[in-house]
C-alpha cells in the first residue's frame, strides 16, 4: 500500500499560516541546496500530490509563472509540480481549470483510500491547512514531514484543531538541522 506522506512548512510557534493564510513569514529563498535536495526526494517518492481546493490557484499560479523562465532556479523543480499529476478535493467544481488535475468529490476517507490502495510510489500532500486538518481528522496521513521555519508569528492556522478529543501520537523517525535555520523533523503514525 502506497504511504501518504505530508510536507508542510510550519512555525517554530507551530501555526502553517497567518489568521487569514498569509504565508509572508515563509521565505523560500533563503532556504539553502540541502534543504531542497530534501523537499526533491520527497517530490521524487512520489507520483501524485494532493490538495485541498482552496491552496490549488495559488500553487498551480506560482508554478505556472516559474516554469515559464528557464533560467530560474526553481524552474527544475517547477516542471515537476506541474508534471505530477494532482488529486483536488473539491465540493464546488465540476471540472479542472489546472492541467495535470482530477478532482476527488467524493467521501475523503474512501478517495484517499482508494488512492493509497493504487499501485505506484507514495502520495504527497501539501495542503493547505484546513484540507491537511480534514486528513489528520481522519487518520490518513502515514508520514508527517514538517519544515519548520525559524520564525514565530504568534497567531494563526494551525494543523491540528480539528482533533478535538482525540490524540495523536506519533513517532519521531529523523530530525535534519539545516545551516539555513531550517529543521525537518519526519514522523510516522
Amino acid at each position: 500500500m502506497r504511504k501518504l506522506k505530508l510536507q508542510m512548512n510550519i512555525t517554530v510557534d507551530s501555526f502553517v499560516a497567518r489568521p487569514n493564510g498569509e504565508l509572508d513569514w515563509m521565505k523560500l529563498e533563503d532556504w539553502d541546496d540541502e534543504v531542497n535536495n530534501c523537499v526533491n526526494e520527497l517530490i521524487d517518492s512520489s507520483d501524485i500530490i494532493l490538495m485541498g481546493r482552496k491552496m490549488t490557484d495559488e500553487f498551480a499560479n506560482y508554478w505556472t509563472k516559474a516554469v515559464e523562465n528557464p533560467e530560474s532556479p526553481e524552474y527544475e523543480f517547477a516542471k515537476k509540480m506541474l508534471d505530477t499529476p494532482k488529486v483536488v478535493f473539491t465540493k464546488t467544481l465540476n471540472e479542472s481549470p489546472w492541467a495535470n488535475t482530477m478532482l476527488a468529490k467524493g467521501d475523503l476517507v474512501e478517495e484517499v483510500n482508494r488512492l493509497k490502495n493504487q499501485t505506484g510510489k507514495d502520495i504527497l500532500v501539501y495542503g493547505g491547512a484546513d484540507f491537511v486538518s480534514s486528513l489528520i481528522k481522519e487518520n490518513l496521513i502515514d508520514e508527517y514531514n514538517f519544515f519548520i521555519i525559524p520564525t514565530a508569528i504568534g497567531r494563526g492556522m494551525t494543523l491540528f484543531g480539528k482533533l478535538e478529543d482525540k490524540t495523536l501520537s506519533l513517532r519521531l523517525n529523523r530530525s535534519q538541522s539545516y545551516n539555513c535555520g531550517i529543521v525537518v523533523n519526519t514522523y510516522l503514525r
